[in-house]
């Protein structure tokens, strides 16, 4: 099984690179010319690096790209500098998980390729018509009006839900809505829910690395991404119950 991972030099994106190795998995990263990664990637013989400029790829690259790709992750976000916030390309996510998508369907891939997205608890999964209160929805139209990176994040999603849908033969999805990111060194037990169990004014926490796990669960076992496939799970450390539960 080999993974592209889009976003690999990220927080989340190097622990998911590890989940999967550690796993036995391949994985293929394609990183920005510039991005420091740890040394040990440079010679793993599990991972393949690409040094691009995600946006300087054609969609005929980026099909060649996925060549002998069962699956393709994205833990992809923008710099939470001013530049990074504020800066082109305001829609960087929503312009490559397109990219990536039409690449894909230029292909004739042997089994649907799995697509995952890293998103935000933030998005709403109108499939489901999630409800919030009329406090939240004022907060989340500021912050969707002043912080790009928010509603890139939600036309990402979006596409994937609205545009490739539930039925595409060759593409099948899952986005991941992770709360208030911590950083953590190890797994530990967390939860995976339909939909958000608490509002924005009463976030739950998540490590990164659970986010990490999770998503290798999903492309790397069956069961968990036939339970997923077409959703948009909340991810949030277990309260309670001391097993891990993907």
């Amino acid at each position: 099984m080999t993974t592209l991972i889009i976003g690999a030099s990220g927080a989340t994106g190097k622990l998911l690179v590890e989940q999967l190795i550690n796993s036995g998995n391949n994985v293929k990263i394609i990183i920005r010319p510039s991005s420091n990664i740890p040394n040990r990637w440079n010679n793993h013989g599990s991972i393949t690096i690409i040094r691009k400029n995600i946006t300087e790829l054609s969609v005929e690259e980026t099909a060649h790209h996925l060549t002998a790709c069962d699956s393709v992750a994205f833990c992809l976000g923008h710099n939470m500098t001013w530049k990074g916030i504020f800066g082109h390309p305001k829609t960087l996510v929503a312009d490559t998980v397109r990219l990536f998508c039409e690449a894909i369907l230029s292909t004739q891939p042997g089994t649907p390729v799995k697509f995952v997205l890293m998103n935000t608890v933030g998005y709403r999964n109108m499939d489901l018509h999630e409800k919030i209160s009329f406090a939240q929805k004022i907060v989340m139209t500021i912050i969707r009006t002043l912080l790009p990176p928010h509603s890139d994040n939600e036309a990402a999603a979006d596409f994937l839900r609205t545009k490739i849908g539930k039925k595409e033969p060759k593409i099948q999805w899952v986005v991941v809505r992770p709360d208030n990111l911590t950083n953590e060194n190890t797994v530990s037990s967390y939860e995976t829910c339909i939909s958000p169990t608490n509002s924005l004014f009463n976030p739950r926490k998540v490590s990164r690395i659970n986010v990490a796990h999770f998503m290798a669960s999903l492309v790397a076992e069956k069961e968990v991404w036939e339970k997923w496939k077409g959703k948009m799970p909340v991810i949030y450390n277990q309260l309670t119950n001391p097993d891990v539960k993907p």
